[in-house]
């Protein structure tokens, strides 16, 4: 049997997966994809996230607030997070961050958002998951001020430099890694494939986003995760199973999965 595979970020709730849910799971269980997280970026998707970890064996959820929605946050949105993060199936805070690539909610808004949820992070003591596009400079200055917990946490889908990924690794993230570390003009993700070291290695999907080679540019799911460790272990001169089991493991221990 092919060694488990942990899909560490997807949006299965998403509408694209509402007429065939079903099949996704028969193809997540074919290519041996055993465990997702299911991400929340808001309080709505937070909710169906968590409701489908209590209904799908597997699956987890993780419940936050995306820098994109960060403007649009209701007076009370951290105490219903807070009541979110203490339900069991609940694993995690996030996606939260910046984003200025498109920038839907203004920067000072993103921030503030950001820093509240973060010491929501501190005060429960989770891991955090948190989305970065176009804002490093600005993310790092609000984590080394602020901080996280000792939980640590995660880079989902990580787009920045070497150098940003060493600081994060040294403030207690892992670094995840998705389908455009297969693309053929990747080679700055390829390199950072390589060079982070294994025991700080995630793999995911962000399914139904950024689906990997040979599948770019359809909608991605769970069991295209099996590509991204293909091509990461390809990559480092290592077998697929090895791979799967490191990154696995890694995820187990930052969820705190049994």
């Amino acid at each position: 049997m092919p060694a488990e595979l942990f899909d560490t970020h997807a949006h299965l709730y998403d509408e694209q997966f509402a007429q065939d849910l079903d099949r996704v799971f028969e193809r997540m269980a074919e290519a041996s994809v055993t465990r997702v997280l299911c991400v929340g970026y808001d309080l709505a998707s937070s909710e169906e996230a968590a409701a489908m970890a209590l209904k799908y064996p597997g699956v987890r959820a993780s419940a936050g607030v995306h820098p994109h929605d960060a403007g649009d946050v209701p007076p009370d949105y951290l105490a219903r997070l807070d009541e979110l993060a203490r339900r069991p199936e609940v694993v995690a805070l996030g996606e939260i961050g910046l984003d200025y690539y498109r920038d839907l909610s203004p920067r000072p808004v993103q921030q503030q958002v950001f820093r509240e949820q973060l010491a929501l992070v501190r005060e429960l003591n989770m891991p955090v998951i948190i989305h970065a596009r176009d804002a490093f400079g600005d993310l790092l200055d609000i984590l080394r001020r602020d901080g996280i917990s000792p939980a640590g946490g995660v880079m989902h889908c990580f787009s920045g430099s070497w150098e940003v990924a060493g600081e994060c690794i040294k403030m207690g993230f892992y670094i995840s890694l998705a389908g455009p570390v297969t693309f053929k003009n990747a080679v700055k993700l390829k390199d950072i494939a390589v060079r982070v070291p294994v025991d700080r290695l995630l793999i995911e999907t962000d399914c139904p986003y950024l689906a990997p080679e040979p599948h770019r540019g359809r909608r991605n799911e769970p069991a295209y995760v099996r590509h991204v460790a293909e091509h990461i272990a390809a990559l480092r001169g290592v077998s697929v199973d090895e791979l799967a089991r490191a990154t696995t493991a890694n995820a187990k221990r930052l969820f705190n999965i049994e």
